[in-house]
């Protein structure tokens, strides 16, 4: 019970109905017309900026291809045909409505100290099964035979905070030989290693958020208890497999020669053991199963007809210009913003008060939400005036979107007045970032240059629990901004600790790239600007889709015989 009450509070968030928030939107048609037109004055920055996100996309889609590719063609030769399996996005493609789905930190897993692990062996992600948004979690057996790394129970275990946090049924494709064993030691004891899966799957039970499983391949030592902890169960004949230990460990701890399919095939599992509640002859057909199962589930779908919505009047591509590539060359965030809402229109909220921060709302392919965006340092008056429009849009239950692009901390102050400014400006981003961790309302967070220090928290970073947290390609992450410091200081003196300074450096801007921290998941992914309007409309339809914040919760989850 005491973990249950842990999860209470998931439970009383305020309902923010896609009706409610849509029928709002019509008065957004109302909203003043932002000005987007790029001044001859800022070209040569716009033309800079251009050119660092050009870069940054070359760096991006070089990545994305890698990873598409996952273990590598010899893998993908023995997995479809030595195994006469499916890869992972066909399995996708028999799941899902359509290939318009949100995918989560495909960058994960590359570059890490031991080793590549594209996508961090599985794919993540929501996507439309019949009709209804859901979250599946898809094992990637050509990347290491689906061995599970501690980066991959990390892409996990975020896949299940964001089914809970939005109450998306969670379809779970199987393919996993268990842990990676040589690196037990970072993913099996603690709190938040391997063993979470399993908590969040029980916890997902009690909040009455449905969980299906299709075992579409290995699932061996603890990844035997995902299917068997879902509601409801599919298993494939001949290539799907359940058991805590394969055939070579019952050879050598009992001397038995048992095949797979003796030990723990999907006629055993269906017919035997009851472990599993839907026998598949073939791959195909344990989707199809696995979307009637989805049609079951009592979820009213979000309207199917096409809504009508003004596109903004600026280019969105023209977004890659207006990305800076350093917080001294930042534009103004209304330019942005112009490119990014419906009709180009925005409702300013305290326009002429703490104008380093913009706040107000807009619609987003009709889906109204409140805006929090960076248009400098976080003033003391920016942050009083953020955490008076953060309350008011959870007063409202309207959804929020913090546009980030944050500074460092300034260093120690030169005198006793401006000491006393900074401390002034300290208890107001305090004041901002208690508004900000205590609105029940969903979050989203955009990374559009720079997130560093304390203003980060304040603009709703990571660890203040966005429902989605995304970043542009040119990004910087890291609790100071490398560029920063005084030139004299980056080259360095001559001197030996000049010189150890420059290498740390050199360090802070590798460590802070965007590239750097979706290979750790410390995001949701790295989205192009010019997708990200298309982004932001495919989480506000999946957050509208809510359907349990008044249930009453259950005393247990629901146990399988």
């Amino acid at each position: 019970m005491a973990a249950l009450r842990l999860h209470r509070h998931l439970l009383q968030l305020p309902k923010c109905s896609p009706q409610c928030c849509r029928l709002s939107s019509r008065a957004a048609q109302a909203f003043p017309v932002l000005r987007g037109d790029i001044l001859p004055i800022h070209k040569h920055v716009y033309e800079a900026n251009s050119r660092n996100s050009h870069r940054c996309r070359d760096r991006y889609l070089e990545l994305s291809g890698k990873v598409k590719l996952g273990g590598g063609e010899n893998a993908i030769l023995r997995h479809t045909q030595r195994n006469k399996k499916l890869l992972v996005r066909e399995r996708l493609k028999l799941l899902l409505d359509d290939e318009n789905f949100l995918e989560l930190s495909p960058l994960g897993g590359l570059g890490l100290p031991y080793g590549d692990v594209p996508s961090a062996g599985c794919l993540t992600g929501v996507g439309r099964v019949c009709g209804i948004w859901c979250m599946f979690i898809a094992n990637d057996a050509t990347v290491k035979g689906g061995t599970a790394f501690p980066i991959s129970v990390k892409k996990q275990l975020r896949a299940q905070e964001i089914a809970m946090q939005n109450r998306l049924p969670t379809v779970y494709l199987v393919d996993s030989g268990g842990a990676f064993l040589p690196l037990q030691a970072q993913l099996f004891p603690d709190k938040e290693h391997g063993g979470r899966t399993f908590y969040n799957e029980a916890i997902m039970s009690a909040l009455r958020i449905p969980q299906v499983a299709v075992v579409c391949g290995s699932c061996t030592a603890g990844g035997a208890y995902i299917p068997t902890m879902a509601e409801e169960t599919i298993m494939v004949d001949r290539i799907g497999t359940i058991f805590l230990a394969g055939p070579p460990l019952v050879k050598a701890a009992t001397g038995e020669d048992v095949s797979a399919e003796e030990l723990g095939g999907a006629k055993l599992h269906s017919r035997v053991s009851g472990c599993v509640d839907h026998f598949a002859a073939t791959e195909p057909e344990a989707y199809s199963c696995a979307r009637l199962i989805i049609s079951t589930l009592n979820f009213d779908p979000p309207p199917d007809g096409a809504n009508v919505f003004e596109d903004p009047l600026y280019d969105t591509r023209e977004l890659a210009g207006l990305a800076p590539r350093d917080y001294s060359c930042t534009l103004d965030i209304k330019l942005i913003l112009s490119r990014l809402v419906d009709g180009s229109k925005f409702l300013e909220f305290k326009t002429e008060y703490g104008t380093t921060l913009v706040t107000g709302f807009a619609s987003i392919e009709r889906n109204l939400v409140g805006i929090v965006a960076s248009n400098g340092v976080l003033t003391h008056d920016a942050a009083l005036k953020g955490s008076h429009f953060v309350q008011i849009c959870n007063q409202r239950n309207i959804p929020l979107l913090f546009l980030q692009n944050t500074t460092s901390q300034e260093p120690l102050p030169p005198s006793l007045s401006k000491a006393e400014d900074l401390t002034n400006r300290l208890k107001a981003q305090a004041s901002m970032m208690t508004s900000v961790a205590c609105a029940s309302v969903p979050k989203i967070t955009v990374v559009v240059g720079g997130c560093h220090g304390g203003e980060s928290f304040a603009m709703c970073g990571r660890s203040f629990e966005p429902n989605f947290f995304f970043l542009w390609p040119n990004a910087r992450i890291g609790l100071v901004d490398a560029d920063s410091a005084p030139p004299s200081i980056q080259k360095g003196d001559g001197s030996e600790d000049g010189e150890e300074f420059t290498a740390l450096l050199s360090r802070l801007k590798e460590e802070s790239s965007a590239f750097y921290s979706s290979a750790r998941l410390w995001d949701d992914g790295v989205i192009l600007p010019e997708d990200t309007r298309q982004v932001l409309s495919k989480c506000l339809q999946i957050i509208h889709q809510r359907k349990y914040e008044k249930a009453a919760i259950h005393s247990s989850p629901l146990l399988r015989m």
